[in-house]
């Protein structure tokens, strides 16, 4: 291996920022994670820019993460929850402002429900060139398999958490749809081999990103984690995982 660690670009970390409300999720508020907590915990890191993501716990009020963009700068981009009822302004106001997907998150609820995935999903795709998100297990992939795959843009996050329903998301992968290598510490089967796995079947679809601060994992993003995906694939297909990928599905590539 060089002595240069390969640049990242984090396609997916939170803010929590206390000035702005917070809703419990399940019970669970999550404690603050400022932007100036994420610059000091990833100090060091070769970073690119990144994806910062609306949680469960911020509902549709996108006021903050347009305040987090801001104060991260332009190389960052953010990841919104929106109601189906938003009008073409808004979405447009929060393009300009640097939001580029809508989240659904099946996972933890907090986001427009799965009913209006298919129409909102084009509808910000055709307005604002967005993809959509979602926090989903792979357990429940296979019911949403063909409307996934009639999509234009799409990423599933986490590795799709479950080894039950992992094939079809190689599925996708191989479809076109993006899948991030996040939340090392949520998943049930060997990271390792589920890299190589979703690289094989699309070297383009797969992208790292923190979790950070991991709300709710059994075990929280480690330094490691970045390490793991170089041991895992190499240094070549590794600098496409941690930055170049993402660049190009986020628009961020020069």
């Amino acid at each position: 291996m060089s002595g240069t660690p390969a640049r990242v670009f984090d396609a997916h970390f939170h803010i929590i920022d206390p000035r702005y409300p917070l809703i419990p999720n399940n019970g669970y508020r999550p404690p603050a994670f400022t932007c100036d907590d994420y610059r000091q915990r990833i100090r060091g890191l070769p970073l690119a820019g990144g994806v910062v993501v609306a949680g469960s716990f911020q509902g549709f009020d996108q006021t903050w993460l347009i305040a987090a963009l801001r104060q991260l700068g332009p190389t960052f981009v953010g990841v919104a929850q929106i109601p189906h009822t938003a009008s073409d302004a808004e979405i447009l106001e929060l393009n300009r402002a640097g939001v580029r997907a809508v989240r659904f998150n099946l996972k933890r609820g907090g986001s427009e429900a799965i009913e209006h995935l298919d129409r909102l999903a084009r509808r910000v795709h055709e307005l604002a060139g967005w993809h959509a998100e979602l926090y989903v297990d792979s357990r429940d992939l296979h019911v949403l398999y063909d409307a996934l795959a009639a999509l234009p843009a799409v990423s599933i996050d986490h590795l799709g958490l479950s080894r039950d329903g992992f094939s079809t998301l190689l599925k996708l992968a191989e479809h076109g749809v993006h899948v991030k290598a996040t939340g090392f510490g949520r998943v049930d089967f060997d990271v390792r081999q589920a890299l190589k796995d979703v690289f094989a079947a699309n070297p383009e679809a797969l992208m790292f990103g923190t979790d950070l601060p991991s709300t709710r994992a059994p075990r929280p993003y480690q330094d490691g984690d970045r390490l793991l995906v170089t041991e895992a694939l190499g240094e070549a297909a590794a600098a496409r995982v941690l930055c170049d990928n993402a660049l190009c599905f986020y628009g961020m590539a020069a």
